[in-house]
Formats: C-alpha cells, structure tokens, sequence
C-alpha cells in the first residue's frame, strides 16, 4: 500500500518514509483548501478529506498540520502559527512572551489519514519554551523554541527528529498501520 503524503516539504517526506518505509509514501503536492479552526485536527482531517476526492484515486492520503502554542496565550498561535510568523515575526512573539511569567510552549502536529471511507487522526508534541533567538538551524520558530536546552536551531537534523512532534504522530500513525486489519487500511 502507498500513502499519499500531501505536503510541499520535501523534509516532511523524507521523515514520514522514516518511519513508513521508502516505498510507503509517495509526495503529492495538492493545495487543498485550509479551514479556519481552532483545532489541528479539524484542519488536518478536512485536507486529508478534500486531497483525496480530488486526488481521484483509491490510495488513501496522509496531512498534517501543526503549530506553536504558547501556555501564556492560552494556546496561540496554535493553528495560525504560519500566520503569526508572517506578519507578526518569530522575535515578536519571543518579545510577546518575555513580558509574560509563563514562557512554557509546545509543538503540535496532527496527522489525519483517510482512505475513502473512515478518517484517522494522531497527535504528536513536543514540550518546551520560549526563549530569545539562538542558533542558525531550523526554519519558522525553531530559534525561539528550546528544549531541554538547545533551541531547535541549534539542534543538528538528527536530534531534531529523534524528539520531532511530527516524529512522534507518525510513530503512533505507524503503530497503528502496523496494527489494523488490512481490510481498513485502503485498497490494495
């Protein structure tokens, strides 16, 4: 069975086939539809939902979506964290969250698979803080974003994975691929 991975990111690619196995996953750039909502999983399941009757085929379609939230924020950005970063920028929100006495945040990535008949969601987080920009890796809020010690920035590509959010929503998406009777995992 092939996985239909909707995303433009090619290292979201190749950290799915981590997991998946190389010749699991297939890259489809599909520009689907981004619902406004609160919740990640909402947005990933409607995507998912959309890639595939659009995609016209039967192999069943994997999208991610995921965010920074801030605990002093009550959660934002969360699902508009590409929005915030574009117009308010990564060291705004690192000085937004300077002036709070909570600089705790976490990384969110949720996966929503669908093959046609039954959507199936996994979540992934990874806890840290905000801190002032450190590091020259990474994209997005990587610089701000430390956890146990090193921004995201300053991580190589392999520790950044090994503790990924992403990372640990396909472990539990591949758990469950490793798990469900064939007959609900899409035609063959």
């Amino acid at each position: 069975m092939t996985i239909r991975f909707v995303t433009s990111n090619e290292g979201k690619v190749r950290e799915a086939r981590e997991y998946l196995g190389d010749d699991e996953v297939e890259q489809v750039n599909y520009d689907y539809l981004e619902v406004q909502s609160d919740d990640l999983a909402d947005i990933a399941a409607h995507g998912a939902r959309e890639a595939y009757e659009q995609l016209d085929s039967d192999e069943p379609v994997l999208v991610d979506d995921a965010g920074l939230f801030v605990e002093a924020f009550d959660g934002f950005p969360g699902p508009y964290s590409a929005y915030v970063e574009g117009t308010v920028g990564v060291e705004r929100v690192y000085e937004l969250t300077d002036l709070q006495d909570d600089d705790r945040a976490y990384f969110r990535t949720v996966l929503a698979y669908y093959d046609g008949e039954e959507t199936q969601t996994f979540e992934g987080a990874v806890p840290g803080r905000i801190v002032a920009p450190r590091g020259d890796g990474g994209f997005g809020y990587d610089p701000i974003f430390e956890h146990d010690g090193k921004t995201m920035a300053e991580m190589t590509t392999e520790e950044k994975n090994a503790i990924s959010h992403r990372g640990r929503a396909l472990a539990k998406f591949a758990d469950w691929l490793a798990t469900e009777p064939a007959e609900r995992k899409g035609p063959r």
